[in-house]
């Protein structure tokens, strides 16, 4: 790990930190993840739930970082007492910390309840969050991070935010760099027409699109059909789509050449939240470091399947021994 063991985000980086060349940067929202023992529409007072810390920036970069990449979070957290544990947590994952900045507002929250099928709601607490006051202003202080790294991972969620995103973007792939975004649409968060709008401009910078059918597709291409879905997304400029359909299948489209994947089974499934963001940072953690497309989706997919063994978006984020293992394995079926 190549940031701090303690949790010490400065405003300025330091020289050391500023002079890294990360194999992969995350840019996005950290939340705290309040998860409840049953249904959301179950709870009553009284109801057990556990604190952990989530947002698909820090579900990526974990994934990112168990997979052997040198990796930063880029992110805005608050100032209230959860920073505390919050950067402890990732810099535990393996993530570096040392660029996250702080602002004057409290930290964005979440409750769920656990899902094996990756298919519920969430109740969120975003409004005059941290998270929420990131801005092109923080892209601008990280621009040499940005065009000295190998990779990207940001996602609609960041984009619907904040412009951010898609200026992070432009400046990653202007420097000859790999960005990996994820639509990761939410209604409750966006209107359709503003996430297409940031789809067409991002896409075209994009070296891999991961989405899900028919739930993101669905809403920005209009189609619940994988193939067509891919297809769309190549249109508007992707170079390679990944497309999740279920638990168990992934489409690549990667230049019209069309490959099915099939998903490594998970025999004791808990929880799938942050399996997509999983794949997401172990494939461009595996891009970066120089395995071949085939490759890191292989890994990417044995990584996603063994996330949902734990509770939360970081509840278990897979060694890359034992991801590497599973991959193998389900080659030989």
């Amino acid at each position: 790990m190549t940031g701090p063991t303690a949790p010490r985000p400065a405003a300025v980086p330091s020289p050391a930190a500023a002079s890294t060349r990360y194999d992969v940067l995350v840019l996005g929202e950290v939340l705290v993840e309040v998860h409840a023992d049953t249904a959301l529409r179950d709870a009553v007072d009284g109801t057990p739930a556990r604190i952990s810390y989530s947002g698909d920036a820090l579900n990526a970069a974990a994934a990112a970082a168990a997979a052997g990449a040198r990796t930063a979070l880029l992110a805005v957290v608050g100032d209230d007492e959860l920073s505390v544990p919050l950067l402890r947590r990732a810099a535990e994952l393996g993530v570096d910390v040392s660029h996250v900045r702080r602002a004057p507002h409290p930290n964005g929250a979440y409750l769920l309840s656990a899902d094996t099928e990756g298919d519920r709601g969430f109740v969120y607490w975003r409004t005059r969050s941290a998270g929420s006051t990131l801005s092109v202003r923080h892209i601008a202080s990280w621009r040499h991070l940005l065009t000295g790294s190998t990779a990207l991972v940001t996602s609609g969620v960041t984009g619907a935010l904040s412009p951010s995103s898609r200026a992070a973007a432009e400046t990653v792939h202007a420097a000859g760099g790999h960005v990996s975004y994820d639509p990761n649409f939410r209604s409750r968060l966006t209107g359709r027409e503003e996430a297409r709008e940031l789809l067409a401009r991002i896409a075209p910078l994009t070296g891999l699109l991961k989405t899900s059918c028919p739930g993101d597709a669905l809403a920005l291409v209009d189609t619940d059909e994988p193939r067509t879905a891919a297809a769309r997304y190549r249109a508007l400029g992707a170079r390679t789509v990944a497309v999740t359909a279920g638990a168990d299948r992934l489409l690549l489209d990667q230049g019209g050449a069309l490959t099915c994947h099939s998903v490594p089974v998970n025999p004791d499934p808990v929880d799938a939240t942050g399996a997509g963001d999983c794949f997401t940072g172990t494939t461009t953690a595996r891009l970066a470091l120089g395995d071949t497309l085939a490759d890191a989706v292989a890994y990417g997919t044995a990584a996603a399947s063994l996330s949902v063994s734990g509770r939360g978006g970081t509840g278990y984020v897979p060694p890359f021994a034992r991801t590497a293992a599973l991959a193998a394995a389900h080659r030989r079926t």
